[in-house]
Protein backbone atom coordinates (compact mmCIF):
# COMPACT_ATOMS: atom_id res chain seq x y z
CA UNK A 1 0.00 0.00 0.00
CA UNK A 2 1.22 3.42 -0.73
CA UNK A 3 0.92 5.56 2.05
CA UNK A 4 0.58 9.48 2.38
CA UNK A 5 3.68 11.36 3.95
CA UNK A 6 5.17 14.64 4.54
CA UNK A 7 8.38 15.16 4.75
CA UNK A 8 10.34 18.02 6.91
CA UNK A 9 13.85 18.73 7.76
CA UNK A 10 16.95 16.87 6.32
CA UNK A 11 19.59 14.49 8.04
CA UNK A 12 19.30 10.77 8.68
CA UNK A 13 15.45 9.75 8.44
CA UNK A 14 13.04 9.57 11.12
CA UNK A 15 9.95 8.25 10.39
CA UNK A 16 6.86 9.17 12.71
CA UNK A 17 3.98 6.82 12.76
CA UNK A 18 0.66 8.56 14.75
CA UNK A 19 -1.83 6.58 16.77
CA UNK A 20 -5.57 4.84 16.39
CA UNK A 21 -8.00 7.88 15.28
CA UNK A 22 -4.79 10.02 14.00
CA UNK A 23 -2.93 11.48 11.71
CA UNK A 24 0.39 12.48 10.44
CA UNK A 25 -1.22 16.36 11.19
CA UNK A 26 -0.55 15.60 14.98
CA UNK A 27 3.35 15.41 14.95
CA UNK A 28 4.02 18.29 13.29
CA UNK A 29 5.20 20.28 16.10
CA UNK A 30 7.58 17.35 16.83
CA UNK A 31 9.15 16.97 13.14
CA UNK A 32 9.76 20.90 13.27
CA UNK A 33 11.44 20.73 16.23
CA UNK A 34 13.25 17.77 14.78
CA UNK A 35 13.99 19.10 11.21
CA UNK A 36 17.65 20.18 11.98
CA UNK A 37 19.33 17.07 12.14
CA UNK A 38 16.82 14.55 10.59
CA UNK A 39 14.67 14.23 7.81
CA UNK A 40 11.33 13.30 9.32
CA UNK A 41 8.74 11.48 7.47
CA UNK A 42 5.49 12.02 8.79
CA UNK A 43 3.70 8.89 7.37
CA UNK A 44 -0.72 8.39 7.75
CA UNK A 45 -1.15 4.67 8.31
CA UNK A 46 -3.65 2.64 6.21
CA UNK A 47 -7.21 3.52 7.41
CA UNK A 48 -6.49 6.91 8.38
CA UNK A 49 -5.62 10.49 7.15
CA UNK A 50 -5.00 10.26 3.20
CA UNK A 51 -3.90 6.98 2.77
CA UNK A 52 -6.00 4.49 1.39
CA UNK A 53 -8.51 2.45 3.23
CA UNK A 54 -8.46 -1.46 3.17
CA UNK A 55 -10.48 -3.99 4.81
CA UNK A 56 -6.68 -5.73 6.64
CA UNK A 57 -5.43 -3.67 9.68
CA UNK A 58 -3.28 -6.01 11.69
CA UNK A 59 -0.05 -4.82 12.95
CA UNK A 60 1.35 -7.40 10.10
CA UNK A 61 -0.40 -5.72 7.21
CA UNK A 62 1.29 -2.39 8.89
CA UNK A 63 4.56 -3.32 8.60
CA UNK A 64 4.68 -4.36 5.46
CA UNK A 65 3.50 -0.52 4.53
CA UNK A 66 6.43 0.59 6.29
CA UNK A 67 8.80 -1.10 4.13
CA UNK A 68 7.25 -0.67 0.81
CA UNK A 69 7.67 2.99 2.21
CA UNK A 70 11.00 2.30 2.88
CA UNK A 71 11.61 0.96 -0.23
CA UNK A 72 9.93 3.40 -2.26
CA UNK A 73 11.86 6.14 -0.68
CA UNK A 74 15.40 4.59 -0.72
CA UNK A 75 16.07 4.63 2.57
CA UNK A 76 18.61 1.89 3.32
CA UNK A 77 18.54 2.68 7.60
CA UNK A 78 15.98 4.50 9.33
CA UNK A 79 14.97 5.28 12.72
CA UNK A 80 11.69 4.89 13.67
CA UNK A 81 9.42 6.15 16.24
CA UNK A 82 5.61 5.39 16.94
CA UNK A 83 3.45 6.78 19.14
CA UNK A 84 0.25 3.86 20.50
CA UNK A 85 -1.04 2.06 17.42
CA UNK A 86 2.31 3.25 15.83
CA UNK A 87 4.08 2.18 18.42
CA UNK A 88 2.84 -1.06 17.57
CA UNK A 89 3.46 -0.99 14.19
CA UNK A 90 6.69 0.22 14.55
CA UNK A 91 7.80 -2.84 17.17
CA UNK A 92 6.46 -5.28 14.98
CA UNK A 93 8.49 -3.88 12.13
CA UNK A 94 11.56 -3.74 13.86
CA UNK A 95 11.53 -7.30 14.52
CA UNK A 96 10.18 -8.07 11.13
CA UNK A 97 12.73 -6.41 9.32
CA UNK A 98 15.40 -5.51 11.97
CA UNK A 99 18.18 -5.00 9.19
CA UNK A 100 16.05 -1.33 8.23
CA UNK A 101 16.11 -0.23 11.86
CA UNK A 102 19.23 2.05 13.66
CA UNK A 103 16.94 2.81 16.57
CA UNK A 104 13.53 2.61 17.97
CA UNK A 105 11.55 5.07 19.72
CA UNK A 106 8.37 4.03 21.33
CA UNK A 107 5.62 6.36 22.81
CA UNK A 108 3.34 5.33 25.18
CA UNK A 109 2.74 1.77 24.28
CA UNK A 110 4.09 -1.56 25.38
CA UNK A 111 4.28 -4.62 23.99
CA UNK A 112 1.45 -6.00 26.09
CA UNK A 113 -2.34 -6.94 25.23
CA UNK A 114 -4.47 -3.71 25.57
CA UNK A 115 -8.47 -4.40 25.92
CA UNK A 116 -10.93 -2.73 23.88
CA UNK A 117 -11.58 0.54 25.59
CA UNK A 118 -12.51 3.09 22.81
CA UNK A 119 -16.19 2.95 22.80
CA UNK A 120 -17.33 6.55 24.17
CA UNK A 121 -14.98 7.72 20.84
CA UNK A 122 -16.69 5.62 18.28
CA UNK A 123 -20.13 7.08 20.30
CA UNK A 124 -18.64 10.41 19.53
CA UNK A 125 -17.88 10.03 15.93
CA UNK A 126 -21.24 8.55 15.68
CA UNK A 127 -23.33 11.45 17.05
CA UNK A 128 -22.25 13.77 14.27
CA UNK A 129 -24.99 14.24 11.97
CA UNK A 130 -22.54 14.48 8.88
CA UNK A 131 -25.45 15.00 6.20
CA UNK A 132 -26.72 17.89 8.30
CA UNK A 133 -23.86 19.96 9.89
CA UNK A 134 -22.84 22.78 8.31
CA UNK A 135 -19.67 23.96 9.68
CA UNK A 136 -16.71 22.58 12.22
CA UNK A 137 -18.13 24.47 15.23
CA UNK A 138 -21.76 22.83 14.19
CA UNK A 139 -19.91 18.92 14.51
CA UNK A 140 -17.97 19.72 17.85
CA UNK A 141 -21.52 21.03 19.36
CA UNK A 142 -22.86 17.34 18.39
CA UNK A 143 -19.70 15.67 19.48
CA UNK A 144 -19.79 17.15 22.71
CA UNK A 145 -22.91 15.53 23.52
CA UNK A 146 -21.05 12.22 23.82
CA UNK A 147 -17.05 13.85 24.42
CA UNK A 148 -16.49 16.60 27.19
CA UNK A 149 -12.88 17.12 26.74
CA UNK A 150 -12.12 19.68 24.45
CA UNK A 151 -8.86 18.49 23.58
CA UNK A 152 -10.36 14.61 22.51
CA UNK A 153 -12.85 16.38 20.54
CA UNK A 154 -10.07 18.61 18.34
CA UNK A 155 -8.15 15.38 17.75
CA UNK A 156 -10.80 14.01 16.53
CA UNK A 157 -12.44 16.53 14.39
CA UNK A 158 -8.57 16.63 12.52
CA UNK A 159 -10.59 13.25 10.99
CA UNK A 160 -13.48 15.67 9.47
CA UNK A 161 -13.19 16.12 5.61
CA UNK A 162 -15.80 18.27 4.05
CA UNK A 163 -16.38 16.56 0.65
CA UNK A 164 -18.88 18.83 -1.71
CA UNK A 165 -21.73 20.43 0.34
CA UNK A 166 -21.09 17.53 3.07
CA UNK A 167 -18.61 16.40 5.83
CA UNK A 168 -17.22 12.76 6.09
CA UNK A 169 -14.76 11.19 8.55
CA UNK A 170 -11.54 10.37 6.70
CA UNK A 171 -10.56 7.52 8.87
CA UNK A 172 -12.26 4.16 7.80
CA UNK A 173 -14.66 4.70 11.06
CA UNK A 174 -16.62 1.20 10.41
CA UNK A 175 -13.62 -1.13 9.51
CA UNK A 176 -11.57 0.16 12.15
CA UNK A 177 -15.01 0.13 15.08
CA UNK A 178 -15.55 -3.39 13.91
CA UNK A 179 -11.58 -5.06 13.92
CA UNK A 180 -10.90 -2.54 16.97
CA UNK A 181 -9.94 -5.63 18.80
CA UNK A 182 -6.44 -5.98 16.36
CA UNK A 183 -5.11 -3.01 17.61
CA UNK A 184 -4.96 -4.05 21.27
CA UNK A 185 -3.53 -7.04 20.31
CA UNK A 186 0.53 -8.16 21.78
CA UNK A 187 3.67 -8.26 20.08
CA UNK A 188 4.22 -11.63 18.62
CA UNK A 189 5.84 -13.66 21.60
CA UNK A 190 8.71 -14.39 19.67
CA UNK A 191 9.35 -11.26 18.53
CA UNK A 192 12.50 -9.29 19.11
CA UNK A 193 14.59 -6.91 18.17
CA UNK A 194 18.28 -6.77 19.56
CA UNK A 195 18.73 -3.39 18.69
CA UNK A 196 18.60 0.45 20.45
CA UNK A 197 15.12 1.43 21.66
CA UNK A 198 13.63 3.79 23.79
CA UNK A 199 10.07 3.56 25.32
CA UNK A 200 9.06 6.96 26.44
CA UNK A 201 5.64 7.37 29.12
CA UNK A 202 3.80 9.55 30.22
CA UNK A 203 3.90 9.47 34.39
CA UNK A 204 0.01 10.49 34.31
CA UNK A 205 -0.66 7.76 31.73
CA UNK A 206 -1.27 3.74 32.75
CA UNK A 207 -0.40 2.25 29.06
CA UNK A 208 3.41 1.58 30.52
CA UNK A 209 3.62 0.39 34.41
CA UNK A 210 6.77 -0.72 35.94
CA UNK A 211 5.37 -4.55 36.00
CA UNK A 212 5.81 -4.02 31.80
CA UNK A 213 9.57 -3.54 32.39
CA UNK A 214 10.62 -7.66 32.05
CA UNK A 215 8.67 -7.83 29.08
CA UNK A 216 9.42 -5.13 26.83
CA UNK A 217 13.24 -6.45 27.98
CA UNK A 218 11.94 -10.39 26.87
CA UNK A 219 11.29 -8.20 23.22
CA UNK A 220 13.86 -5.52 23.00
CA UNK A 221 17.36 -6.46 25.19
CA UNK A 222 18.50 -3.23 24.74
CA UNK A 223 15.98 -0.89 25.78
CA UNK A 224 15.39 1.08 28.21
CA UNK A 225 12.22 3.29 29.46
CA UNK A 226 11.99 6.96 30.74
CA UNK A 227 8.90 8.41 32.14
CA UNK A 228 7.77 12.03 31.40
CA UNK A 229 6.49 13.92 34.62
CA UNK A 230 3.15 15.51 34.03
CA UNK A 231 2.11 13.75 30.58
CA UNK A 232 -1.02 11.47 29.80
CA UNK A 233 -0.89 9.35 26.51
CA UNK A 234 -0.78 11.93 24.67
CA UNK A 235 2.53 12.82 25.08
CA UNK A 236 3.42 14.41 21.92
CA UNK A 237 0.61 17.27 22.56
CA UNK A 238 1.30 17.27 26.46
CA UNK A 239 5.37 17.79 27.27
CA UNK A 240 6.50 18.26 23.53
CA UNK A 241 9.63 19.78 24.20
CA UNK A 242 10.11 17.40 26.78
CA UNK A 243 9.60 14.54 23.73
CA UNK A 244 11.49 16.13 21.81
CA UNK A 245 14.45 16.14 24.42
CA UNK A 246 14.53 12.69 24.99
CA UNK A 247 14.35 11.91 21.32
CA UNK A 248 17.38 14.00 20.51
CA UNK A 249 19.21 12.74 23.53
CA UNK A 250 18.51 9.22 22.87
CA UNK A 251 19.41 9.20 18.50
CA UNK A 252 22.55 11.54 18.98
Amino acid sequence: MKLNFRKVGTGEPLLILHGLFGSSDNWQTVARGLADKYSCYLIDQRNHGLSPHDDSMDYNAMSNDLKEFVEDQHLNTVHILGHSMGGKTAMTFAASFPHLVKKLIIVDIGPKSYPPHHGQIFKGFRSVDLLSVKSRKEADEQLSKEVSDFGIRQFMLKNLNRNGDSFEWRINLDYIEKNVSEIGKPLDKDALFEGEALFIGGKKSDYIDIEDHPLIRHHFPESHVEMIEGAGHWVHAEKPKELMNSVLSFLS
